[in-house]
């Protein structure tokens, strides 16, 4: 049976993460309180973030900015800002 968790991405119930999938004390909070699908968009942000602004994991400025901005997608609720990117439905 999978595990459930009161998502505060998503401000319902749904289904958890099968394992801590980041590090330390925000890991933690990530898998008590997000749930697979808003850890699935999360990962797509974090793609276009990593993509668009041609981020280096071994940078570690660039790895600050990165959680800076998975903290505010997941738990703050603000949306990723991405400069020149025009959702296609706004094009």
């Amino acid at each position: 049976m999978a595990r459930t968790v009161f998502c505060e991405y998503l401000k319902q119930e749904a289904e958890g993460l099968d394992f801590q999938l980041y590090p330390g004390e925000l890991g933690k909070r990530i898998f008590d309180s997000i749930s697979k699908q808003a850890w699935s968009e999360w990962i797509k942000k974090q793609t276009m973030l990593v993509n668009e602004k041609k981020l280096s994991m071994m940078n570690a400025e660039h790895r600050k900015l990165l959680e800076t901005e998975m903290v505010n997608f997941l738990f703050e609720g603000k949306e990723v800002q991405i400069e020149g990117y025009v959702p296609v439905e706004q094009k």
